[in-house]
């Protein structure tokens, strides 16, 4: 019988990482930051302080569970559906990953708590942390991220330039941009400029391909993005996914979605519900259904629906 974890999901098809196997330790949208882009959704709890949120033994045992009986995957990733570093014990489960598993360990993360030692030293752990920066001063901080009071540019800044002194793994810088907000040129050149402070290894680019917590977050173009890459020195790579890709292992879950979506529209939440699946999977396959034109989206009230090209879209309306 498959066991159904709490606290893990996945593996899923990650574009960055292959097959990832994700570690949510934190209770859902309960973050530093209510991005205007994010797929999840606006925060609802919107924090800088560091809780236990949930056991580290909770985690560890579901961690010890999976290992022994499937352990496959090209990645275990901290992530899910808030701030992963805002869980006060969250270098407890890395140094356990990194005990019990040659799978490489990544921790996703916006980058604002690793002004705090602690943070950068569980962080530091983790052979791939991702961090986060699509402004270049606080009032553009505050336009795109909308951070929790208390959390400055300046503080955000200089935590990800000292974590970068003192980690020895790979860190990446990923950038979003969203058109009309922080996608012009000058714009780029001043986050570009923050970016050469950091030194990252890898800088990518990411643009609203998804449905986001804003209806005003607008996508950046591919041809404009992949222009926006030589800003950055060396050349950023675009990781925005336009079109779906040819993923076979996942093609029964996406067909369930896709059934269930020609019946009724339905919120991430709704799917994620229905399948007993984590949102940040529900969030993959989505992203691969818009990407092939099967699905639509569309908001209502503070809402994203989701709806089949067969499926009205009244529907929505009433739903």
């Amino acid at each position: 019988m498959t066991r159904t974890y709490r606290h893990l999901f996945g593996p899923v098809p990650s574009r960055r990482f292959g097959r990832s196997l994700g570690i949510d330790q934190t209770p859902f949208k309960t973050c530093s930051y209510d991005c205007i882009f994010c797929q999840l959704g606006r925060t609802t709890r919107h924090t800088l302080q560091r809780e236990n949120f949930i056991e580290v033994g909770e985690v560890i045992a579901e961690i010890d569970h999976w290992l022994k009986n499937d352990g496959k995957a090209n990645q275990i990733t901290l992530a899910g559906s808030g701030e992963p570093t805002l869980h006060a014990g969250f270098g407890e489960i890395v140094a356990h990953l990194k005990a019990r598993t040659n799978i490489p360990v990544a921790i996703l993360t916006n980058g604002s708590t690793l002004h705090l030692p602690e943070v950068r030293s569980a962080a530091a752990q983790a052979d791939i942390v991702k961090i986060s920066l699509s402004a270049w001063d606080q009032k553009s901080l505050e336009k795109v991220n909308r951070p929790a009071p208390g959390c400055t540019f300046e503080q955000m800044i200089h935590g990800e330039i000292q974590f970068r002194q003192e980690f020895k793994g790979q860190l990446w810088l990923e950038v979003f941009l969203i058109d009309g907000i922080n996608a012009e040129v000058e714009e780029v050149q001043k986050i570009a400029a923050m970016s050469r402070q950091i030194k990252p290894d890898r800088i990518q680019l990411n643009t609203c391909v998804r449905p986001p917590a804003e209806e005003f977050a607008k996508a950046v173009g591919e041809a404009r993005l992949r222009e926006l890459a030589g800003v950055f020195k060396p050349a950023a790579e675009v990781i925005a996914v336009y079109q779906a890709r040819d993923t076979s292992e996942i093609k029964a879950s996406e067909e369930a979605i896709l059934e269930m979506l020609r019946r009724r529209p339905c919120t991430a939440g709704q799917i994620a519900e229905a399948f007993g699946m984590h949102l940040n999977e529900v969030a993959k396959f989505i992203g691969m259904l818009m990407g092939s034109s099967k699905i639509q989206a569309v908001h209502r009230d503070q809402d994203v629906y989701y709806f089949s090209e067969t499926s009205s879209r009244s529907e929505t309306h009433g739903a």
